[in-house]
């Protein structure tokens, strides 16, 4: 079995995905779950893990509509406002919802460095361990410092690394991104998803090779336990369609033994975002 732990919905609009330039008109439509449901059935893809585009609350109960409508998508990982102090009002209409998994914020997109140390944003994480809710960060390769102050300040929490922090692969730079990332890493409570990258990539002109040098870099970091892949479909699609994509690790990963590769491509989700698969299962 395969889940695929990171992917969005939306119904484009260009006032809502203005980050959406004129080079990027493949994305400039719906994308929905019946066309993603295609895609998982042809890469033999069980499951899915729906990760928020927009920072709404709107969205997230959208999205948690959704998974309630397509079994197939077995959590979501939404927004709310952490610095908030109506924080736990919000979490509150989200507690009876088995899928909602975890919570992100666009880190990479705030103008300060150190956004996640602020007082009030770290309230907000420490309370999303009171509804059993992982944190996803979503950074640039400067942020992960700052991360991994993050985690060891609050080392109950679970934090999952989008992206490998979209490293420079279209340069084939390594460093400082290996050292930094070894440095979160020795954080026992973060994990890593293995996606992202074709978008960090000479999009028209990337090489399997290209990557090789990174995968190796996050399984010597986190090992076999605290790895996932994702396909950041539709994102993805701006250098590849969604089975390709997925390829990557797919081929990277097929040297491994049956049980490292079980973990890498689905254990490590359902226990990293706690999912309960069982539980869905009953109610389609």
């Amino acid at each position: 079995m395969i889940i695929d732990a990171h992917h969005h919905f939306w119904k484009y609009n260009p006032m809502e995905y203005g980050w959406m330039d004129g080079s990027m008109a493949v994305l400039k439509r719906d994308y929905l779950p019946a066309e993603l449901e295609q895609e998982i059935t042809l890469a033999g893809v069980w499951g899915t893990i729906a990760v928020q585009a927009r920072q709404s609350l709107e969205e997230t109960r959208w999205l948690l509509d959704l998974a309630g409508d397509y079994p197939f998508i077995l959590g979501v990982v939404g927004w709310v406002d952490l610095r908030s102090p109506l924080l736990e009002e919000q979490l509150e209409e989200f507690r009876d919802h088995p899928k909602l998994v975890g919570v992100r914020h666009v880190i990479h997109d705030e103008p300060e460095d150190d956004f996640m140390l602020q007082p009030a944003f770290l309230k907000g994480i420490e309370t999303l361990g009171k509804y059993n809710l992982a944190y996803d960060l979503l950074l640039f390769p400067r942020h992960l410092v700052t991360a991994a102050e993050l985690a060891g300040m609050l080392p109950e929490h679970r934090f999952v690394l989008d992206h490998l922090s979209k490293p420079p692969i279209k340069d084939g730079l390594m460093q400082p991104w290996n050292d930094d990332l070894l440095a979160l890493a020795a954080r026992s409570n973060v994990w890593c998803k293995i996606s992202g990258m074709v978008t960090e990539a000479d999009l028209s002109g990337w090489r399997y090779e290209d990557f090789i040098p990174y995968m190796d870099a996050v399984v010597e970091a986190f090992g076999p336990d605290r790895i996932m892949l994702g396909s950041d479909w539709p994102v993805c699609r701006l250098g590849g369609r969604y089975e390709k994509v997925m390829g990557i690790p797919g081929r990277y990963f097929d040297s491994f033994p049956g049980r490292l590769r079980n973990r890498i491509f689905f254990q490590n989700a359902i226990d990293c975002y706690q999912l309960k698969p069982e539980k869905n299962e009953k109610n389609r």
